[in-house]
């Protein structure tokens, strides 16, 4: 387990701090020289797509599908396609995920991952994993005349039959191409919270590192601030500016995140992890886990070993 990866997960709890992080990645040459890479290789849009993120993540890229630029043009498509986005990154959350709209296009989400939390996913898609043919065209006409949507079918037509066409195999490669920079993106992440949290009082930096040395012993508040120097409730409203978590939640989850490497271990028991990283019962631990991972330790072992 990287320390330094447990010791950042706070960097990710809040949505403000996730979409300046996400900002900071996409001003990056690495993501702008891969962005250019992929997109030139397979004909593909691609970018960035901050965490309940309330816009067409593809819009305007230099490589968007002419249909979906026309569908995004109108309020009922777009709402359609948000919709679908919403899913989808509903279905993202441990593994890339792929959707297809009511046109029949697929979109793809690879989340970016920094300990237990999802900063963003790489977005891409607007292909078609069939050929496209009139009988099925007609159909898409029908739902936007249903919807009372005013547009030339014509050239709607002229973009739907032009848009870009993969075999299921082909487009999985290309997934799989973003699921290993999405890897890289995680831990350029997780180095520039390092480099803010530079910037975070001594006092915290010392707690922290208390925390990560100390979490499987009975920690307290009042042992945390007596380590600091500080009076219990002075370290509370220091600890929680700086971390925007709590000092018992902090603790949580440095000790979940220690647990996951642990219950990879089939031969283990999951009351063993459970005491081992710190929990004082096998009921506090599963519903720590489960409020922080959405799955209990359990249902966890069993996801990651099938993989």
């Amino acid at each position: 387990m990287n320390t330094e990866l447990v010791s950042h997960t706070r960097h990710f709890t809040n949505n403000k701090e996730s979409r300046a992080l996400v900002k900071k990645l996409t001003e990056s040459q690495i993501y702008e020289d891969y962005v250019k890479s992929f997109s030139q290789a397979t004909g593909l849009p691609l970018s960035i797509r901050p965490v309940e993120s309330f816009h067409l993540g593809l819009q305007g890229n230099s490589h968007e599908n002419r249909f979906c630029a026309i569908m995004g043009k109108t309020n009922r498509s777009c709402a359609a396609c948000l919709s679908m986005q919403a899913s989808l990154e509903e279905k993202a959350q441990l593994a890339p995920a792929t959707l297809s709209c009511f046109a029949g296009l697929c979109d793809t989400l690879v989340p970016i991952r920094v300990g237990d939390k999802i900063i963003a996913f790489l977005q891409t898609g607007q292909v078609l994993l069939h050929k496209p043919d009139k009988e099925h065209f007609t159909k898409v006409t029908r739902q936007l005349l249903a919807w009372g949507m005013d547009v030339d079918l014509k050239t709607l037509e002229e973009a739907y039959f032009q848009t870009k066409v993969l075999d299921e195999e082909q487009y999985k490669a290309f997934v799989n191409m973003l699921s290993t920079f999405a890897s890289h993106l995680a831990i350029i992440s997780n180095q520039l919270s390092i480099q803010e949290q530079e910037r975070e009082p001594e006092s915290i930096k010392k707690a922290r590192n208390y925390i990560d040395q100390h979490y499987s012993e009975s920690l307290s508040l009042e042992s945390a601030a007596k380590v600091v120097n500080t009076s219990v409730r002075y370290f509370c409203k220091v600890f929680k500016q700086a971390t925007g978590m709590t000092f018992t939640d902090y603790l949580s989850r440095v000790r979940i995140e220690k647990a996951k490497s642990l219950l990879l271990n089939p031969n283990r028991r999951i009351s063993e992890v459970a005491f081992e990283v710190g929990f004082e019962s096998l009921s506090q631990f599963n519903r720590s886990f489960k409020r922080l991972m959405d799955l209990s330790p359990t249902e966890y072992r069993r996801q990651q070993l099938e993989w």
